[in-house]
C-alpha cells in the first residue's frame, strides 16, 4: 500500500477515525488495533511476509524478556546474556542474509571461481525481498542489543512491543526507531493534541508534494538517461544524475515526512530521518543530515564499539570504511552499493586526517538569509560529490557505472544538453521551489512548519497551492526507491 495511492488516502482516515473513536478509552485495545492496522497494511503487498515481521517480533520480544530477566540478576552469567543476544543477531540477521543476499553470495562465489578457471554450474533461488525487511530488523535488533547493554528495561507488554515493532507508517522505510523513543509512547494513553496532528498533516503535505512532484517528475528523465547513457552527451547524463539527486531526495525524504506526519496523527513522536542535507558544505555534514536514523544506528551498534574516534587514527580510518561498506551493503546485493559506500569513506579521508570532520555542526548561513561566498562553494562542492556518488547508486552494475562515468567525462559535458525545454523547465522551477522553501525553513523541524505565521488565510492559501501543484503537476505513481531495501 503506497503512501501516495488512493488505497492509502482511504485506509488512513479509516484507521484515524476508529483509533481516537472506538478504542481511545483502552490502550490495550489501541494497540492492539494498531499491530491489526499495521499487519492488514504490510499484507496488502503480500501477506505471505507477515509470518517474517511475526517471527522477528516474537524473536526479540521473548529474547528481550531472556536477557531482561538475567539482568536483573547478580549471579547470572555474562556468557549466558551474550549467547541469547547472538540467538536474537542470528535469528534476525539470518532472515534478512537469506530473503536479500543469497544469490548475491552465490552470484560472488562462483565469479571468484571462474577468476581461477574453474567454471561451476549453478542454480539460484527466485527469493522475493520482503518490503522493509531491512528496516524492522535494523529496530528488532537495537532493542535487543539495548536491552543486554542495560540501556533500557525489557518490555513485558507484548502488544506494546508487537505495536513498536510494526507501526504502519514506520514499518516499510523507517525511520528507523530505537525502543527507547518508542515503546515508551505505546505504553502510555495517548491523547488527542489537535496542534500536533495539524503539524503531522502538514509535514505529510509537504512530502506528498516532494514525492509526487519533484521525484515522480524526475523519474522520467533518469530513468530515460540510465538506459540510454550510451548515446546521450555529457551534458545531457549530467543532468541525469543531477534530476537523480533530487529523486532521491524527495522520493526517501519525502516518505520519511509522510511516515513521520502520520504518525504524529496518533500521537507518537518519531525522530528525524532528514535535516535538509543538500545544503551540507562537507561531507560530514551531508551524513549527519541524510537518512539519520540508519547512520546513527551504524554509530552506535558498529562505529562506536569498534572505539569510535578514540581511537589511532588509522583505526578511526579503518573503522570509517566499516561502516560505510556496511551501509552500502545495507542498501542491497550489487557492489554498486558497496562501491558506493566506499566512495563516501573515500570522501571522509581528508576530514579524517585534517580533523575536520566535526567541523559543521550548526546550520549553514545560521542567523543569515543567504550563505556567504565561502558557504556557497562549500554546498556546490558537497553536493557535486554526493551527485556523482549517486550514479553509483542508481547504476544497476559496476560495468554501466563505469560506462556511464566515461560518457558523462566527455568533451560533449560541455555543450548544452538535447532535452525538452518544457521537461527541463517544469522540473527546474519546482525543484527551485523546494530548494527556496527549505533553505527558508532550514531551523525548522520541517519546511512546511508555519507554525509562526499568525495569518490563517496565509498558512491556508500556502496548503491549497501545494495541494493545486500536487493535483495539476504530480508524475505518475512510482514505488517508494526505499521499497527495494
Amino acid at each position: 500500500m503506497l503512501f501516495n495511492s488512493i488505497t492509502f488516502a482511504l485506509f488512513l482516515p479509516t484507521v484515524f477515525i476508529l483509533y481516537w473513536f472506538v478504542f481511545q478509552r483502552n490502550i490495550k485495545l489501541q494497540n492492539l488495533f494498531i499491530i491489526a492496522a499495521s499487519y492488514f497494511f504490510y499484507g496488502w503487498w503480500d501477506w505471505r511476509f507477515l509470518f517474517l515481521l511475526l517471527i522477528s517480533s516474537a524473536t526479540d520480544y521473548f529474547i528481550g524478556i531472556k536477557i531482561g530477566n538475567l539482568n536483573k540478576n547478580e549471579t547470572s552469567s555474562d556468557t549466558t546474556r551474550k549467547l541469547w543476544l547472538m540467538v536474537s543477531i542470528v535469528t534476525n540477521i539470518g532472515i534478512l542474509g537469506f530473503f536479500k543476499y543469497f544469490n548475491f553470495f552465490i552470484d560472488s562465489f562462483v565469479s571468484f571461481l571462474a577468476l581461477f578457471g574453474i567454471s561451476q554450474s549453478y542454480t539460484t533461488l527466485s527469493i522475493i525481498l520482503p518490503v522493509g525487511i531491512s528496516f524492522y530488523t535494523f529496530q528488532t535488533l537495537s532493542y535487543t542489543i539495548d536491552v543486554y547493554r542495560r540501556k533500557i528495561e525489557s518490555s513485558n507488554d507484548i502488544l506494546a512491543f508487537f505495536a513498536f515493532v510494526g507501526f504502519f507508517p514506520l514499518l516499510v522505510a523507517g525511520p528507523i526507531e530505537r525502543a527507547a523513543n518508542l515503546l515508551p509512547q505505546f505504553r502510555i494513553k495517548r491523547k488527542f493534541d489537535y496542534q500536533k496532528a495539524v503539524d503531522g498533516m502538514r509535514q505529510i503535505l509537504w512530502g506528498l508534494f516532494k514525492k509526487i512532484v519533484i521525484a515522480d517528475n524526475c523519474a522520467t528523465y533518469v530513468n530515460y538517461t540510465f538506459e540510454n547513457y550510451q548515446i546521450l552527451s555529457g551534458s545531457v547524463l549530467m543532468l541525469g544524475a543531477i534530476f537523480f539527486a533530487f529523486q532521491i531526495y524527495g522520493d526517501f525524504s519525502g516518505y520519511s515526512d509522510i511516515a513521520i506526519g502520520t504518525a504524529r496523527l496518533f500521537g507518537i513522536d518519531a525522530m528525524r530521518n532528514f535535516n535538509f542535507p543538500y545544503f551540507s558544505r562537507d561531507i560530514a555534514e551531508f551524513w549527519r543530515r541524510w537518512h539519520i536514523s540508519l547512520t546513527t544506528w551504524f554509530r552506535d551498534y558498529v562505529y562506536i564499539p569498534l572505539g569510535g574516534s578514540r581511537v589511532s587514527k588509522s583505526k578511526i580510518i579503518r573503522n570509517t570504511f566499516i561502516i560505510f561498506l556496511l551501509s552500502g551493503f545495507w542498501h542491497g546485493a550489487n557492489w554498486t552499493f558497496i562501491t558506493w559506500g566506499a566512495f563516501h569513506a573515500l570522501l571522509f579521508l581528508p576530514l579524517i586526517l585534517l580533523n575536520k570532520n566535526r567541523r559543521n555542526t550548526n546550520t549553514a548561513a545560521e542567523g543569515k538569509f543567504l550563505p556567504n561566498i565561502k558557504e556557497l562553494l562549500q554546498i556546490g562542492i558537497t553536493f557535486l560529490l554526493v551527485t556523482l556518488s549517486w550514479i553509483l547508486f542508481r547504476a544497476e552494475s559496476t560495468e554501466q557505472a563505469i560506462n556511464y562515468f566515461v560518457q558523462l567525462f566527455d568533451k560533449s559535458l560541455f555543450v548544452l544538453p538535447a532535452i525538452k525545454l518544457k521537461l527541463l523547465l517544469h522540473n527546474l522551477i519546482f525543484i527551485s521551489v523546494m530548494l527556496i522553501v527549505e533553505w527558508l525553513q532550514r531551523q525548522k523541524q520541517h519546511a512546511l512548519d508555519l507554525s509562526g505565521i499568525n495569518s490563517g488565510f496565509v498558512r491556508y492559501s500556502v496548503y491549497l497551492l501545494i495541494m493545486v501543484i500536487i493535483f495539476l503537476f504530480g508524475g505518475e505513481e512510482i514505488t517508494f526507491i526505499y521499497f527495494q531495501f
